[in-house]
């Protein structure tokens, strides 16, 4: 899979001592609340009770956004339909910001299973994990379909990349083959839903983007460690029915045409 390099690289300041300090004490924050929710959620699991598990991870990232200092705002409400999510990728702060505002499980690269406490959240909140090359598309869409006929509405990013968080890049329609299975493109929907990150005041506007080569580290404590945050907006849009699109290119054309709005309109 290729890696969006961008337009120009993103400075990543060292952290003075103050900055140390609010990265202890935010991560701190952050192991105080994933850890202990950890319990409840396996039990939950344990017992079959899917949709409190979802409920435990959703307070968990409602709490570690606070502890972040990021302000969470919503439009539009997540769809009630079977189906799945798909949104535009700009941060491994998406695990947090989507996951604060529905009940869905994502869809993610592989190498995220290696990433330091990310991967850790990825893991145990039944994150999906693919191999994006062309020649695993089969094996993707047995995936999908085993998720999806279990009831699982997942939560993908066609773009196959994240970006600076500007932008919107091509969705690729590979991913949305296994909603064209008969039997499921009858009750299938798809919602298209924007990520727009808004860097603190006086900040680069990509403040909160990770992409191409930028080392998950230093970015990862940079977040943590400033000094102001700025905030999210999670824009809801009109779900799409995938039976009234006529094949994978046209319904990826259609989500990625409904994500650029509303990232316009933020």
């Amino acid at each position: 899979m290729k890696s969006w390099r961008g337009e120009g690289e993103l400075p990543i300041p060292t952290l003075n001592f103050g900055g140390y300090l609010r990265f202890v004490l935010r991560f701190t924050g952050l192991a105080l609340i994933i850890f202990p929710l950890m319990i409840p959620m396996f039990l939950a699991r344990f017992l079959g009770l899917k949709a409190l598990s979802e409920t435990v991870v959703t307070v968990a990232c409602k709490l570690c956004l606070w502890v972040l200092g990021i302000r969470l705002i919503t439009r539009g409400k997540p769809m009630r339909h079977a189906g799945a999510v798909v949104a535009n990728h700009a941060s491994w702060l998406d695990i947090f910001t989507l996951n604060a505002v529905q009940r869905a499980y994502f869809v993610s690269k592989a190498e995220v299973r290696k990433w330091p406490l990310i991967g850790f959240i990825a893991r145990t909140t039944g994150v999906v994990f693919i191999e994006r090359r062309a020649a695993d598309a089969a094996r993707q869409k047995e995936i999908f379909l085993a998720r999806i006929s279990a009831g699982d509405k997942l939560l993908f990013f066609p773009e196959g990349t994240s970006t600076d968080g500007l932008r919107v890049l091509k969705f690729r329609s590979s991913l949305f083959a296994a909603f064209f299975e008969a039997g499921l493109r009858e009750t299938m929907w798809i919602q298209p839903v924007a990520v727009v990150y808004h860097a603190p005041k006086n900040t680069d506007l990509r403040f909160y983007g990770w992409w191409g080569d930028m080392n998950f580290t230093p970015h990862f404590m940079h977040i943590l460690g400033s000094g102001q945050q700025g905030s999210v907006t999670i824009h809801f849009a009109d779900p799409i029915k995938v039976s009234t699109m006529p094949d994978r290119k046209v319904l990826a054309e259609a989500c990625e045409k409904s994500v650029r709005a509303a990232m316009l309109s933020d």
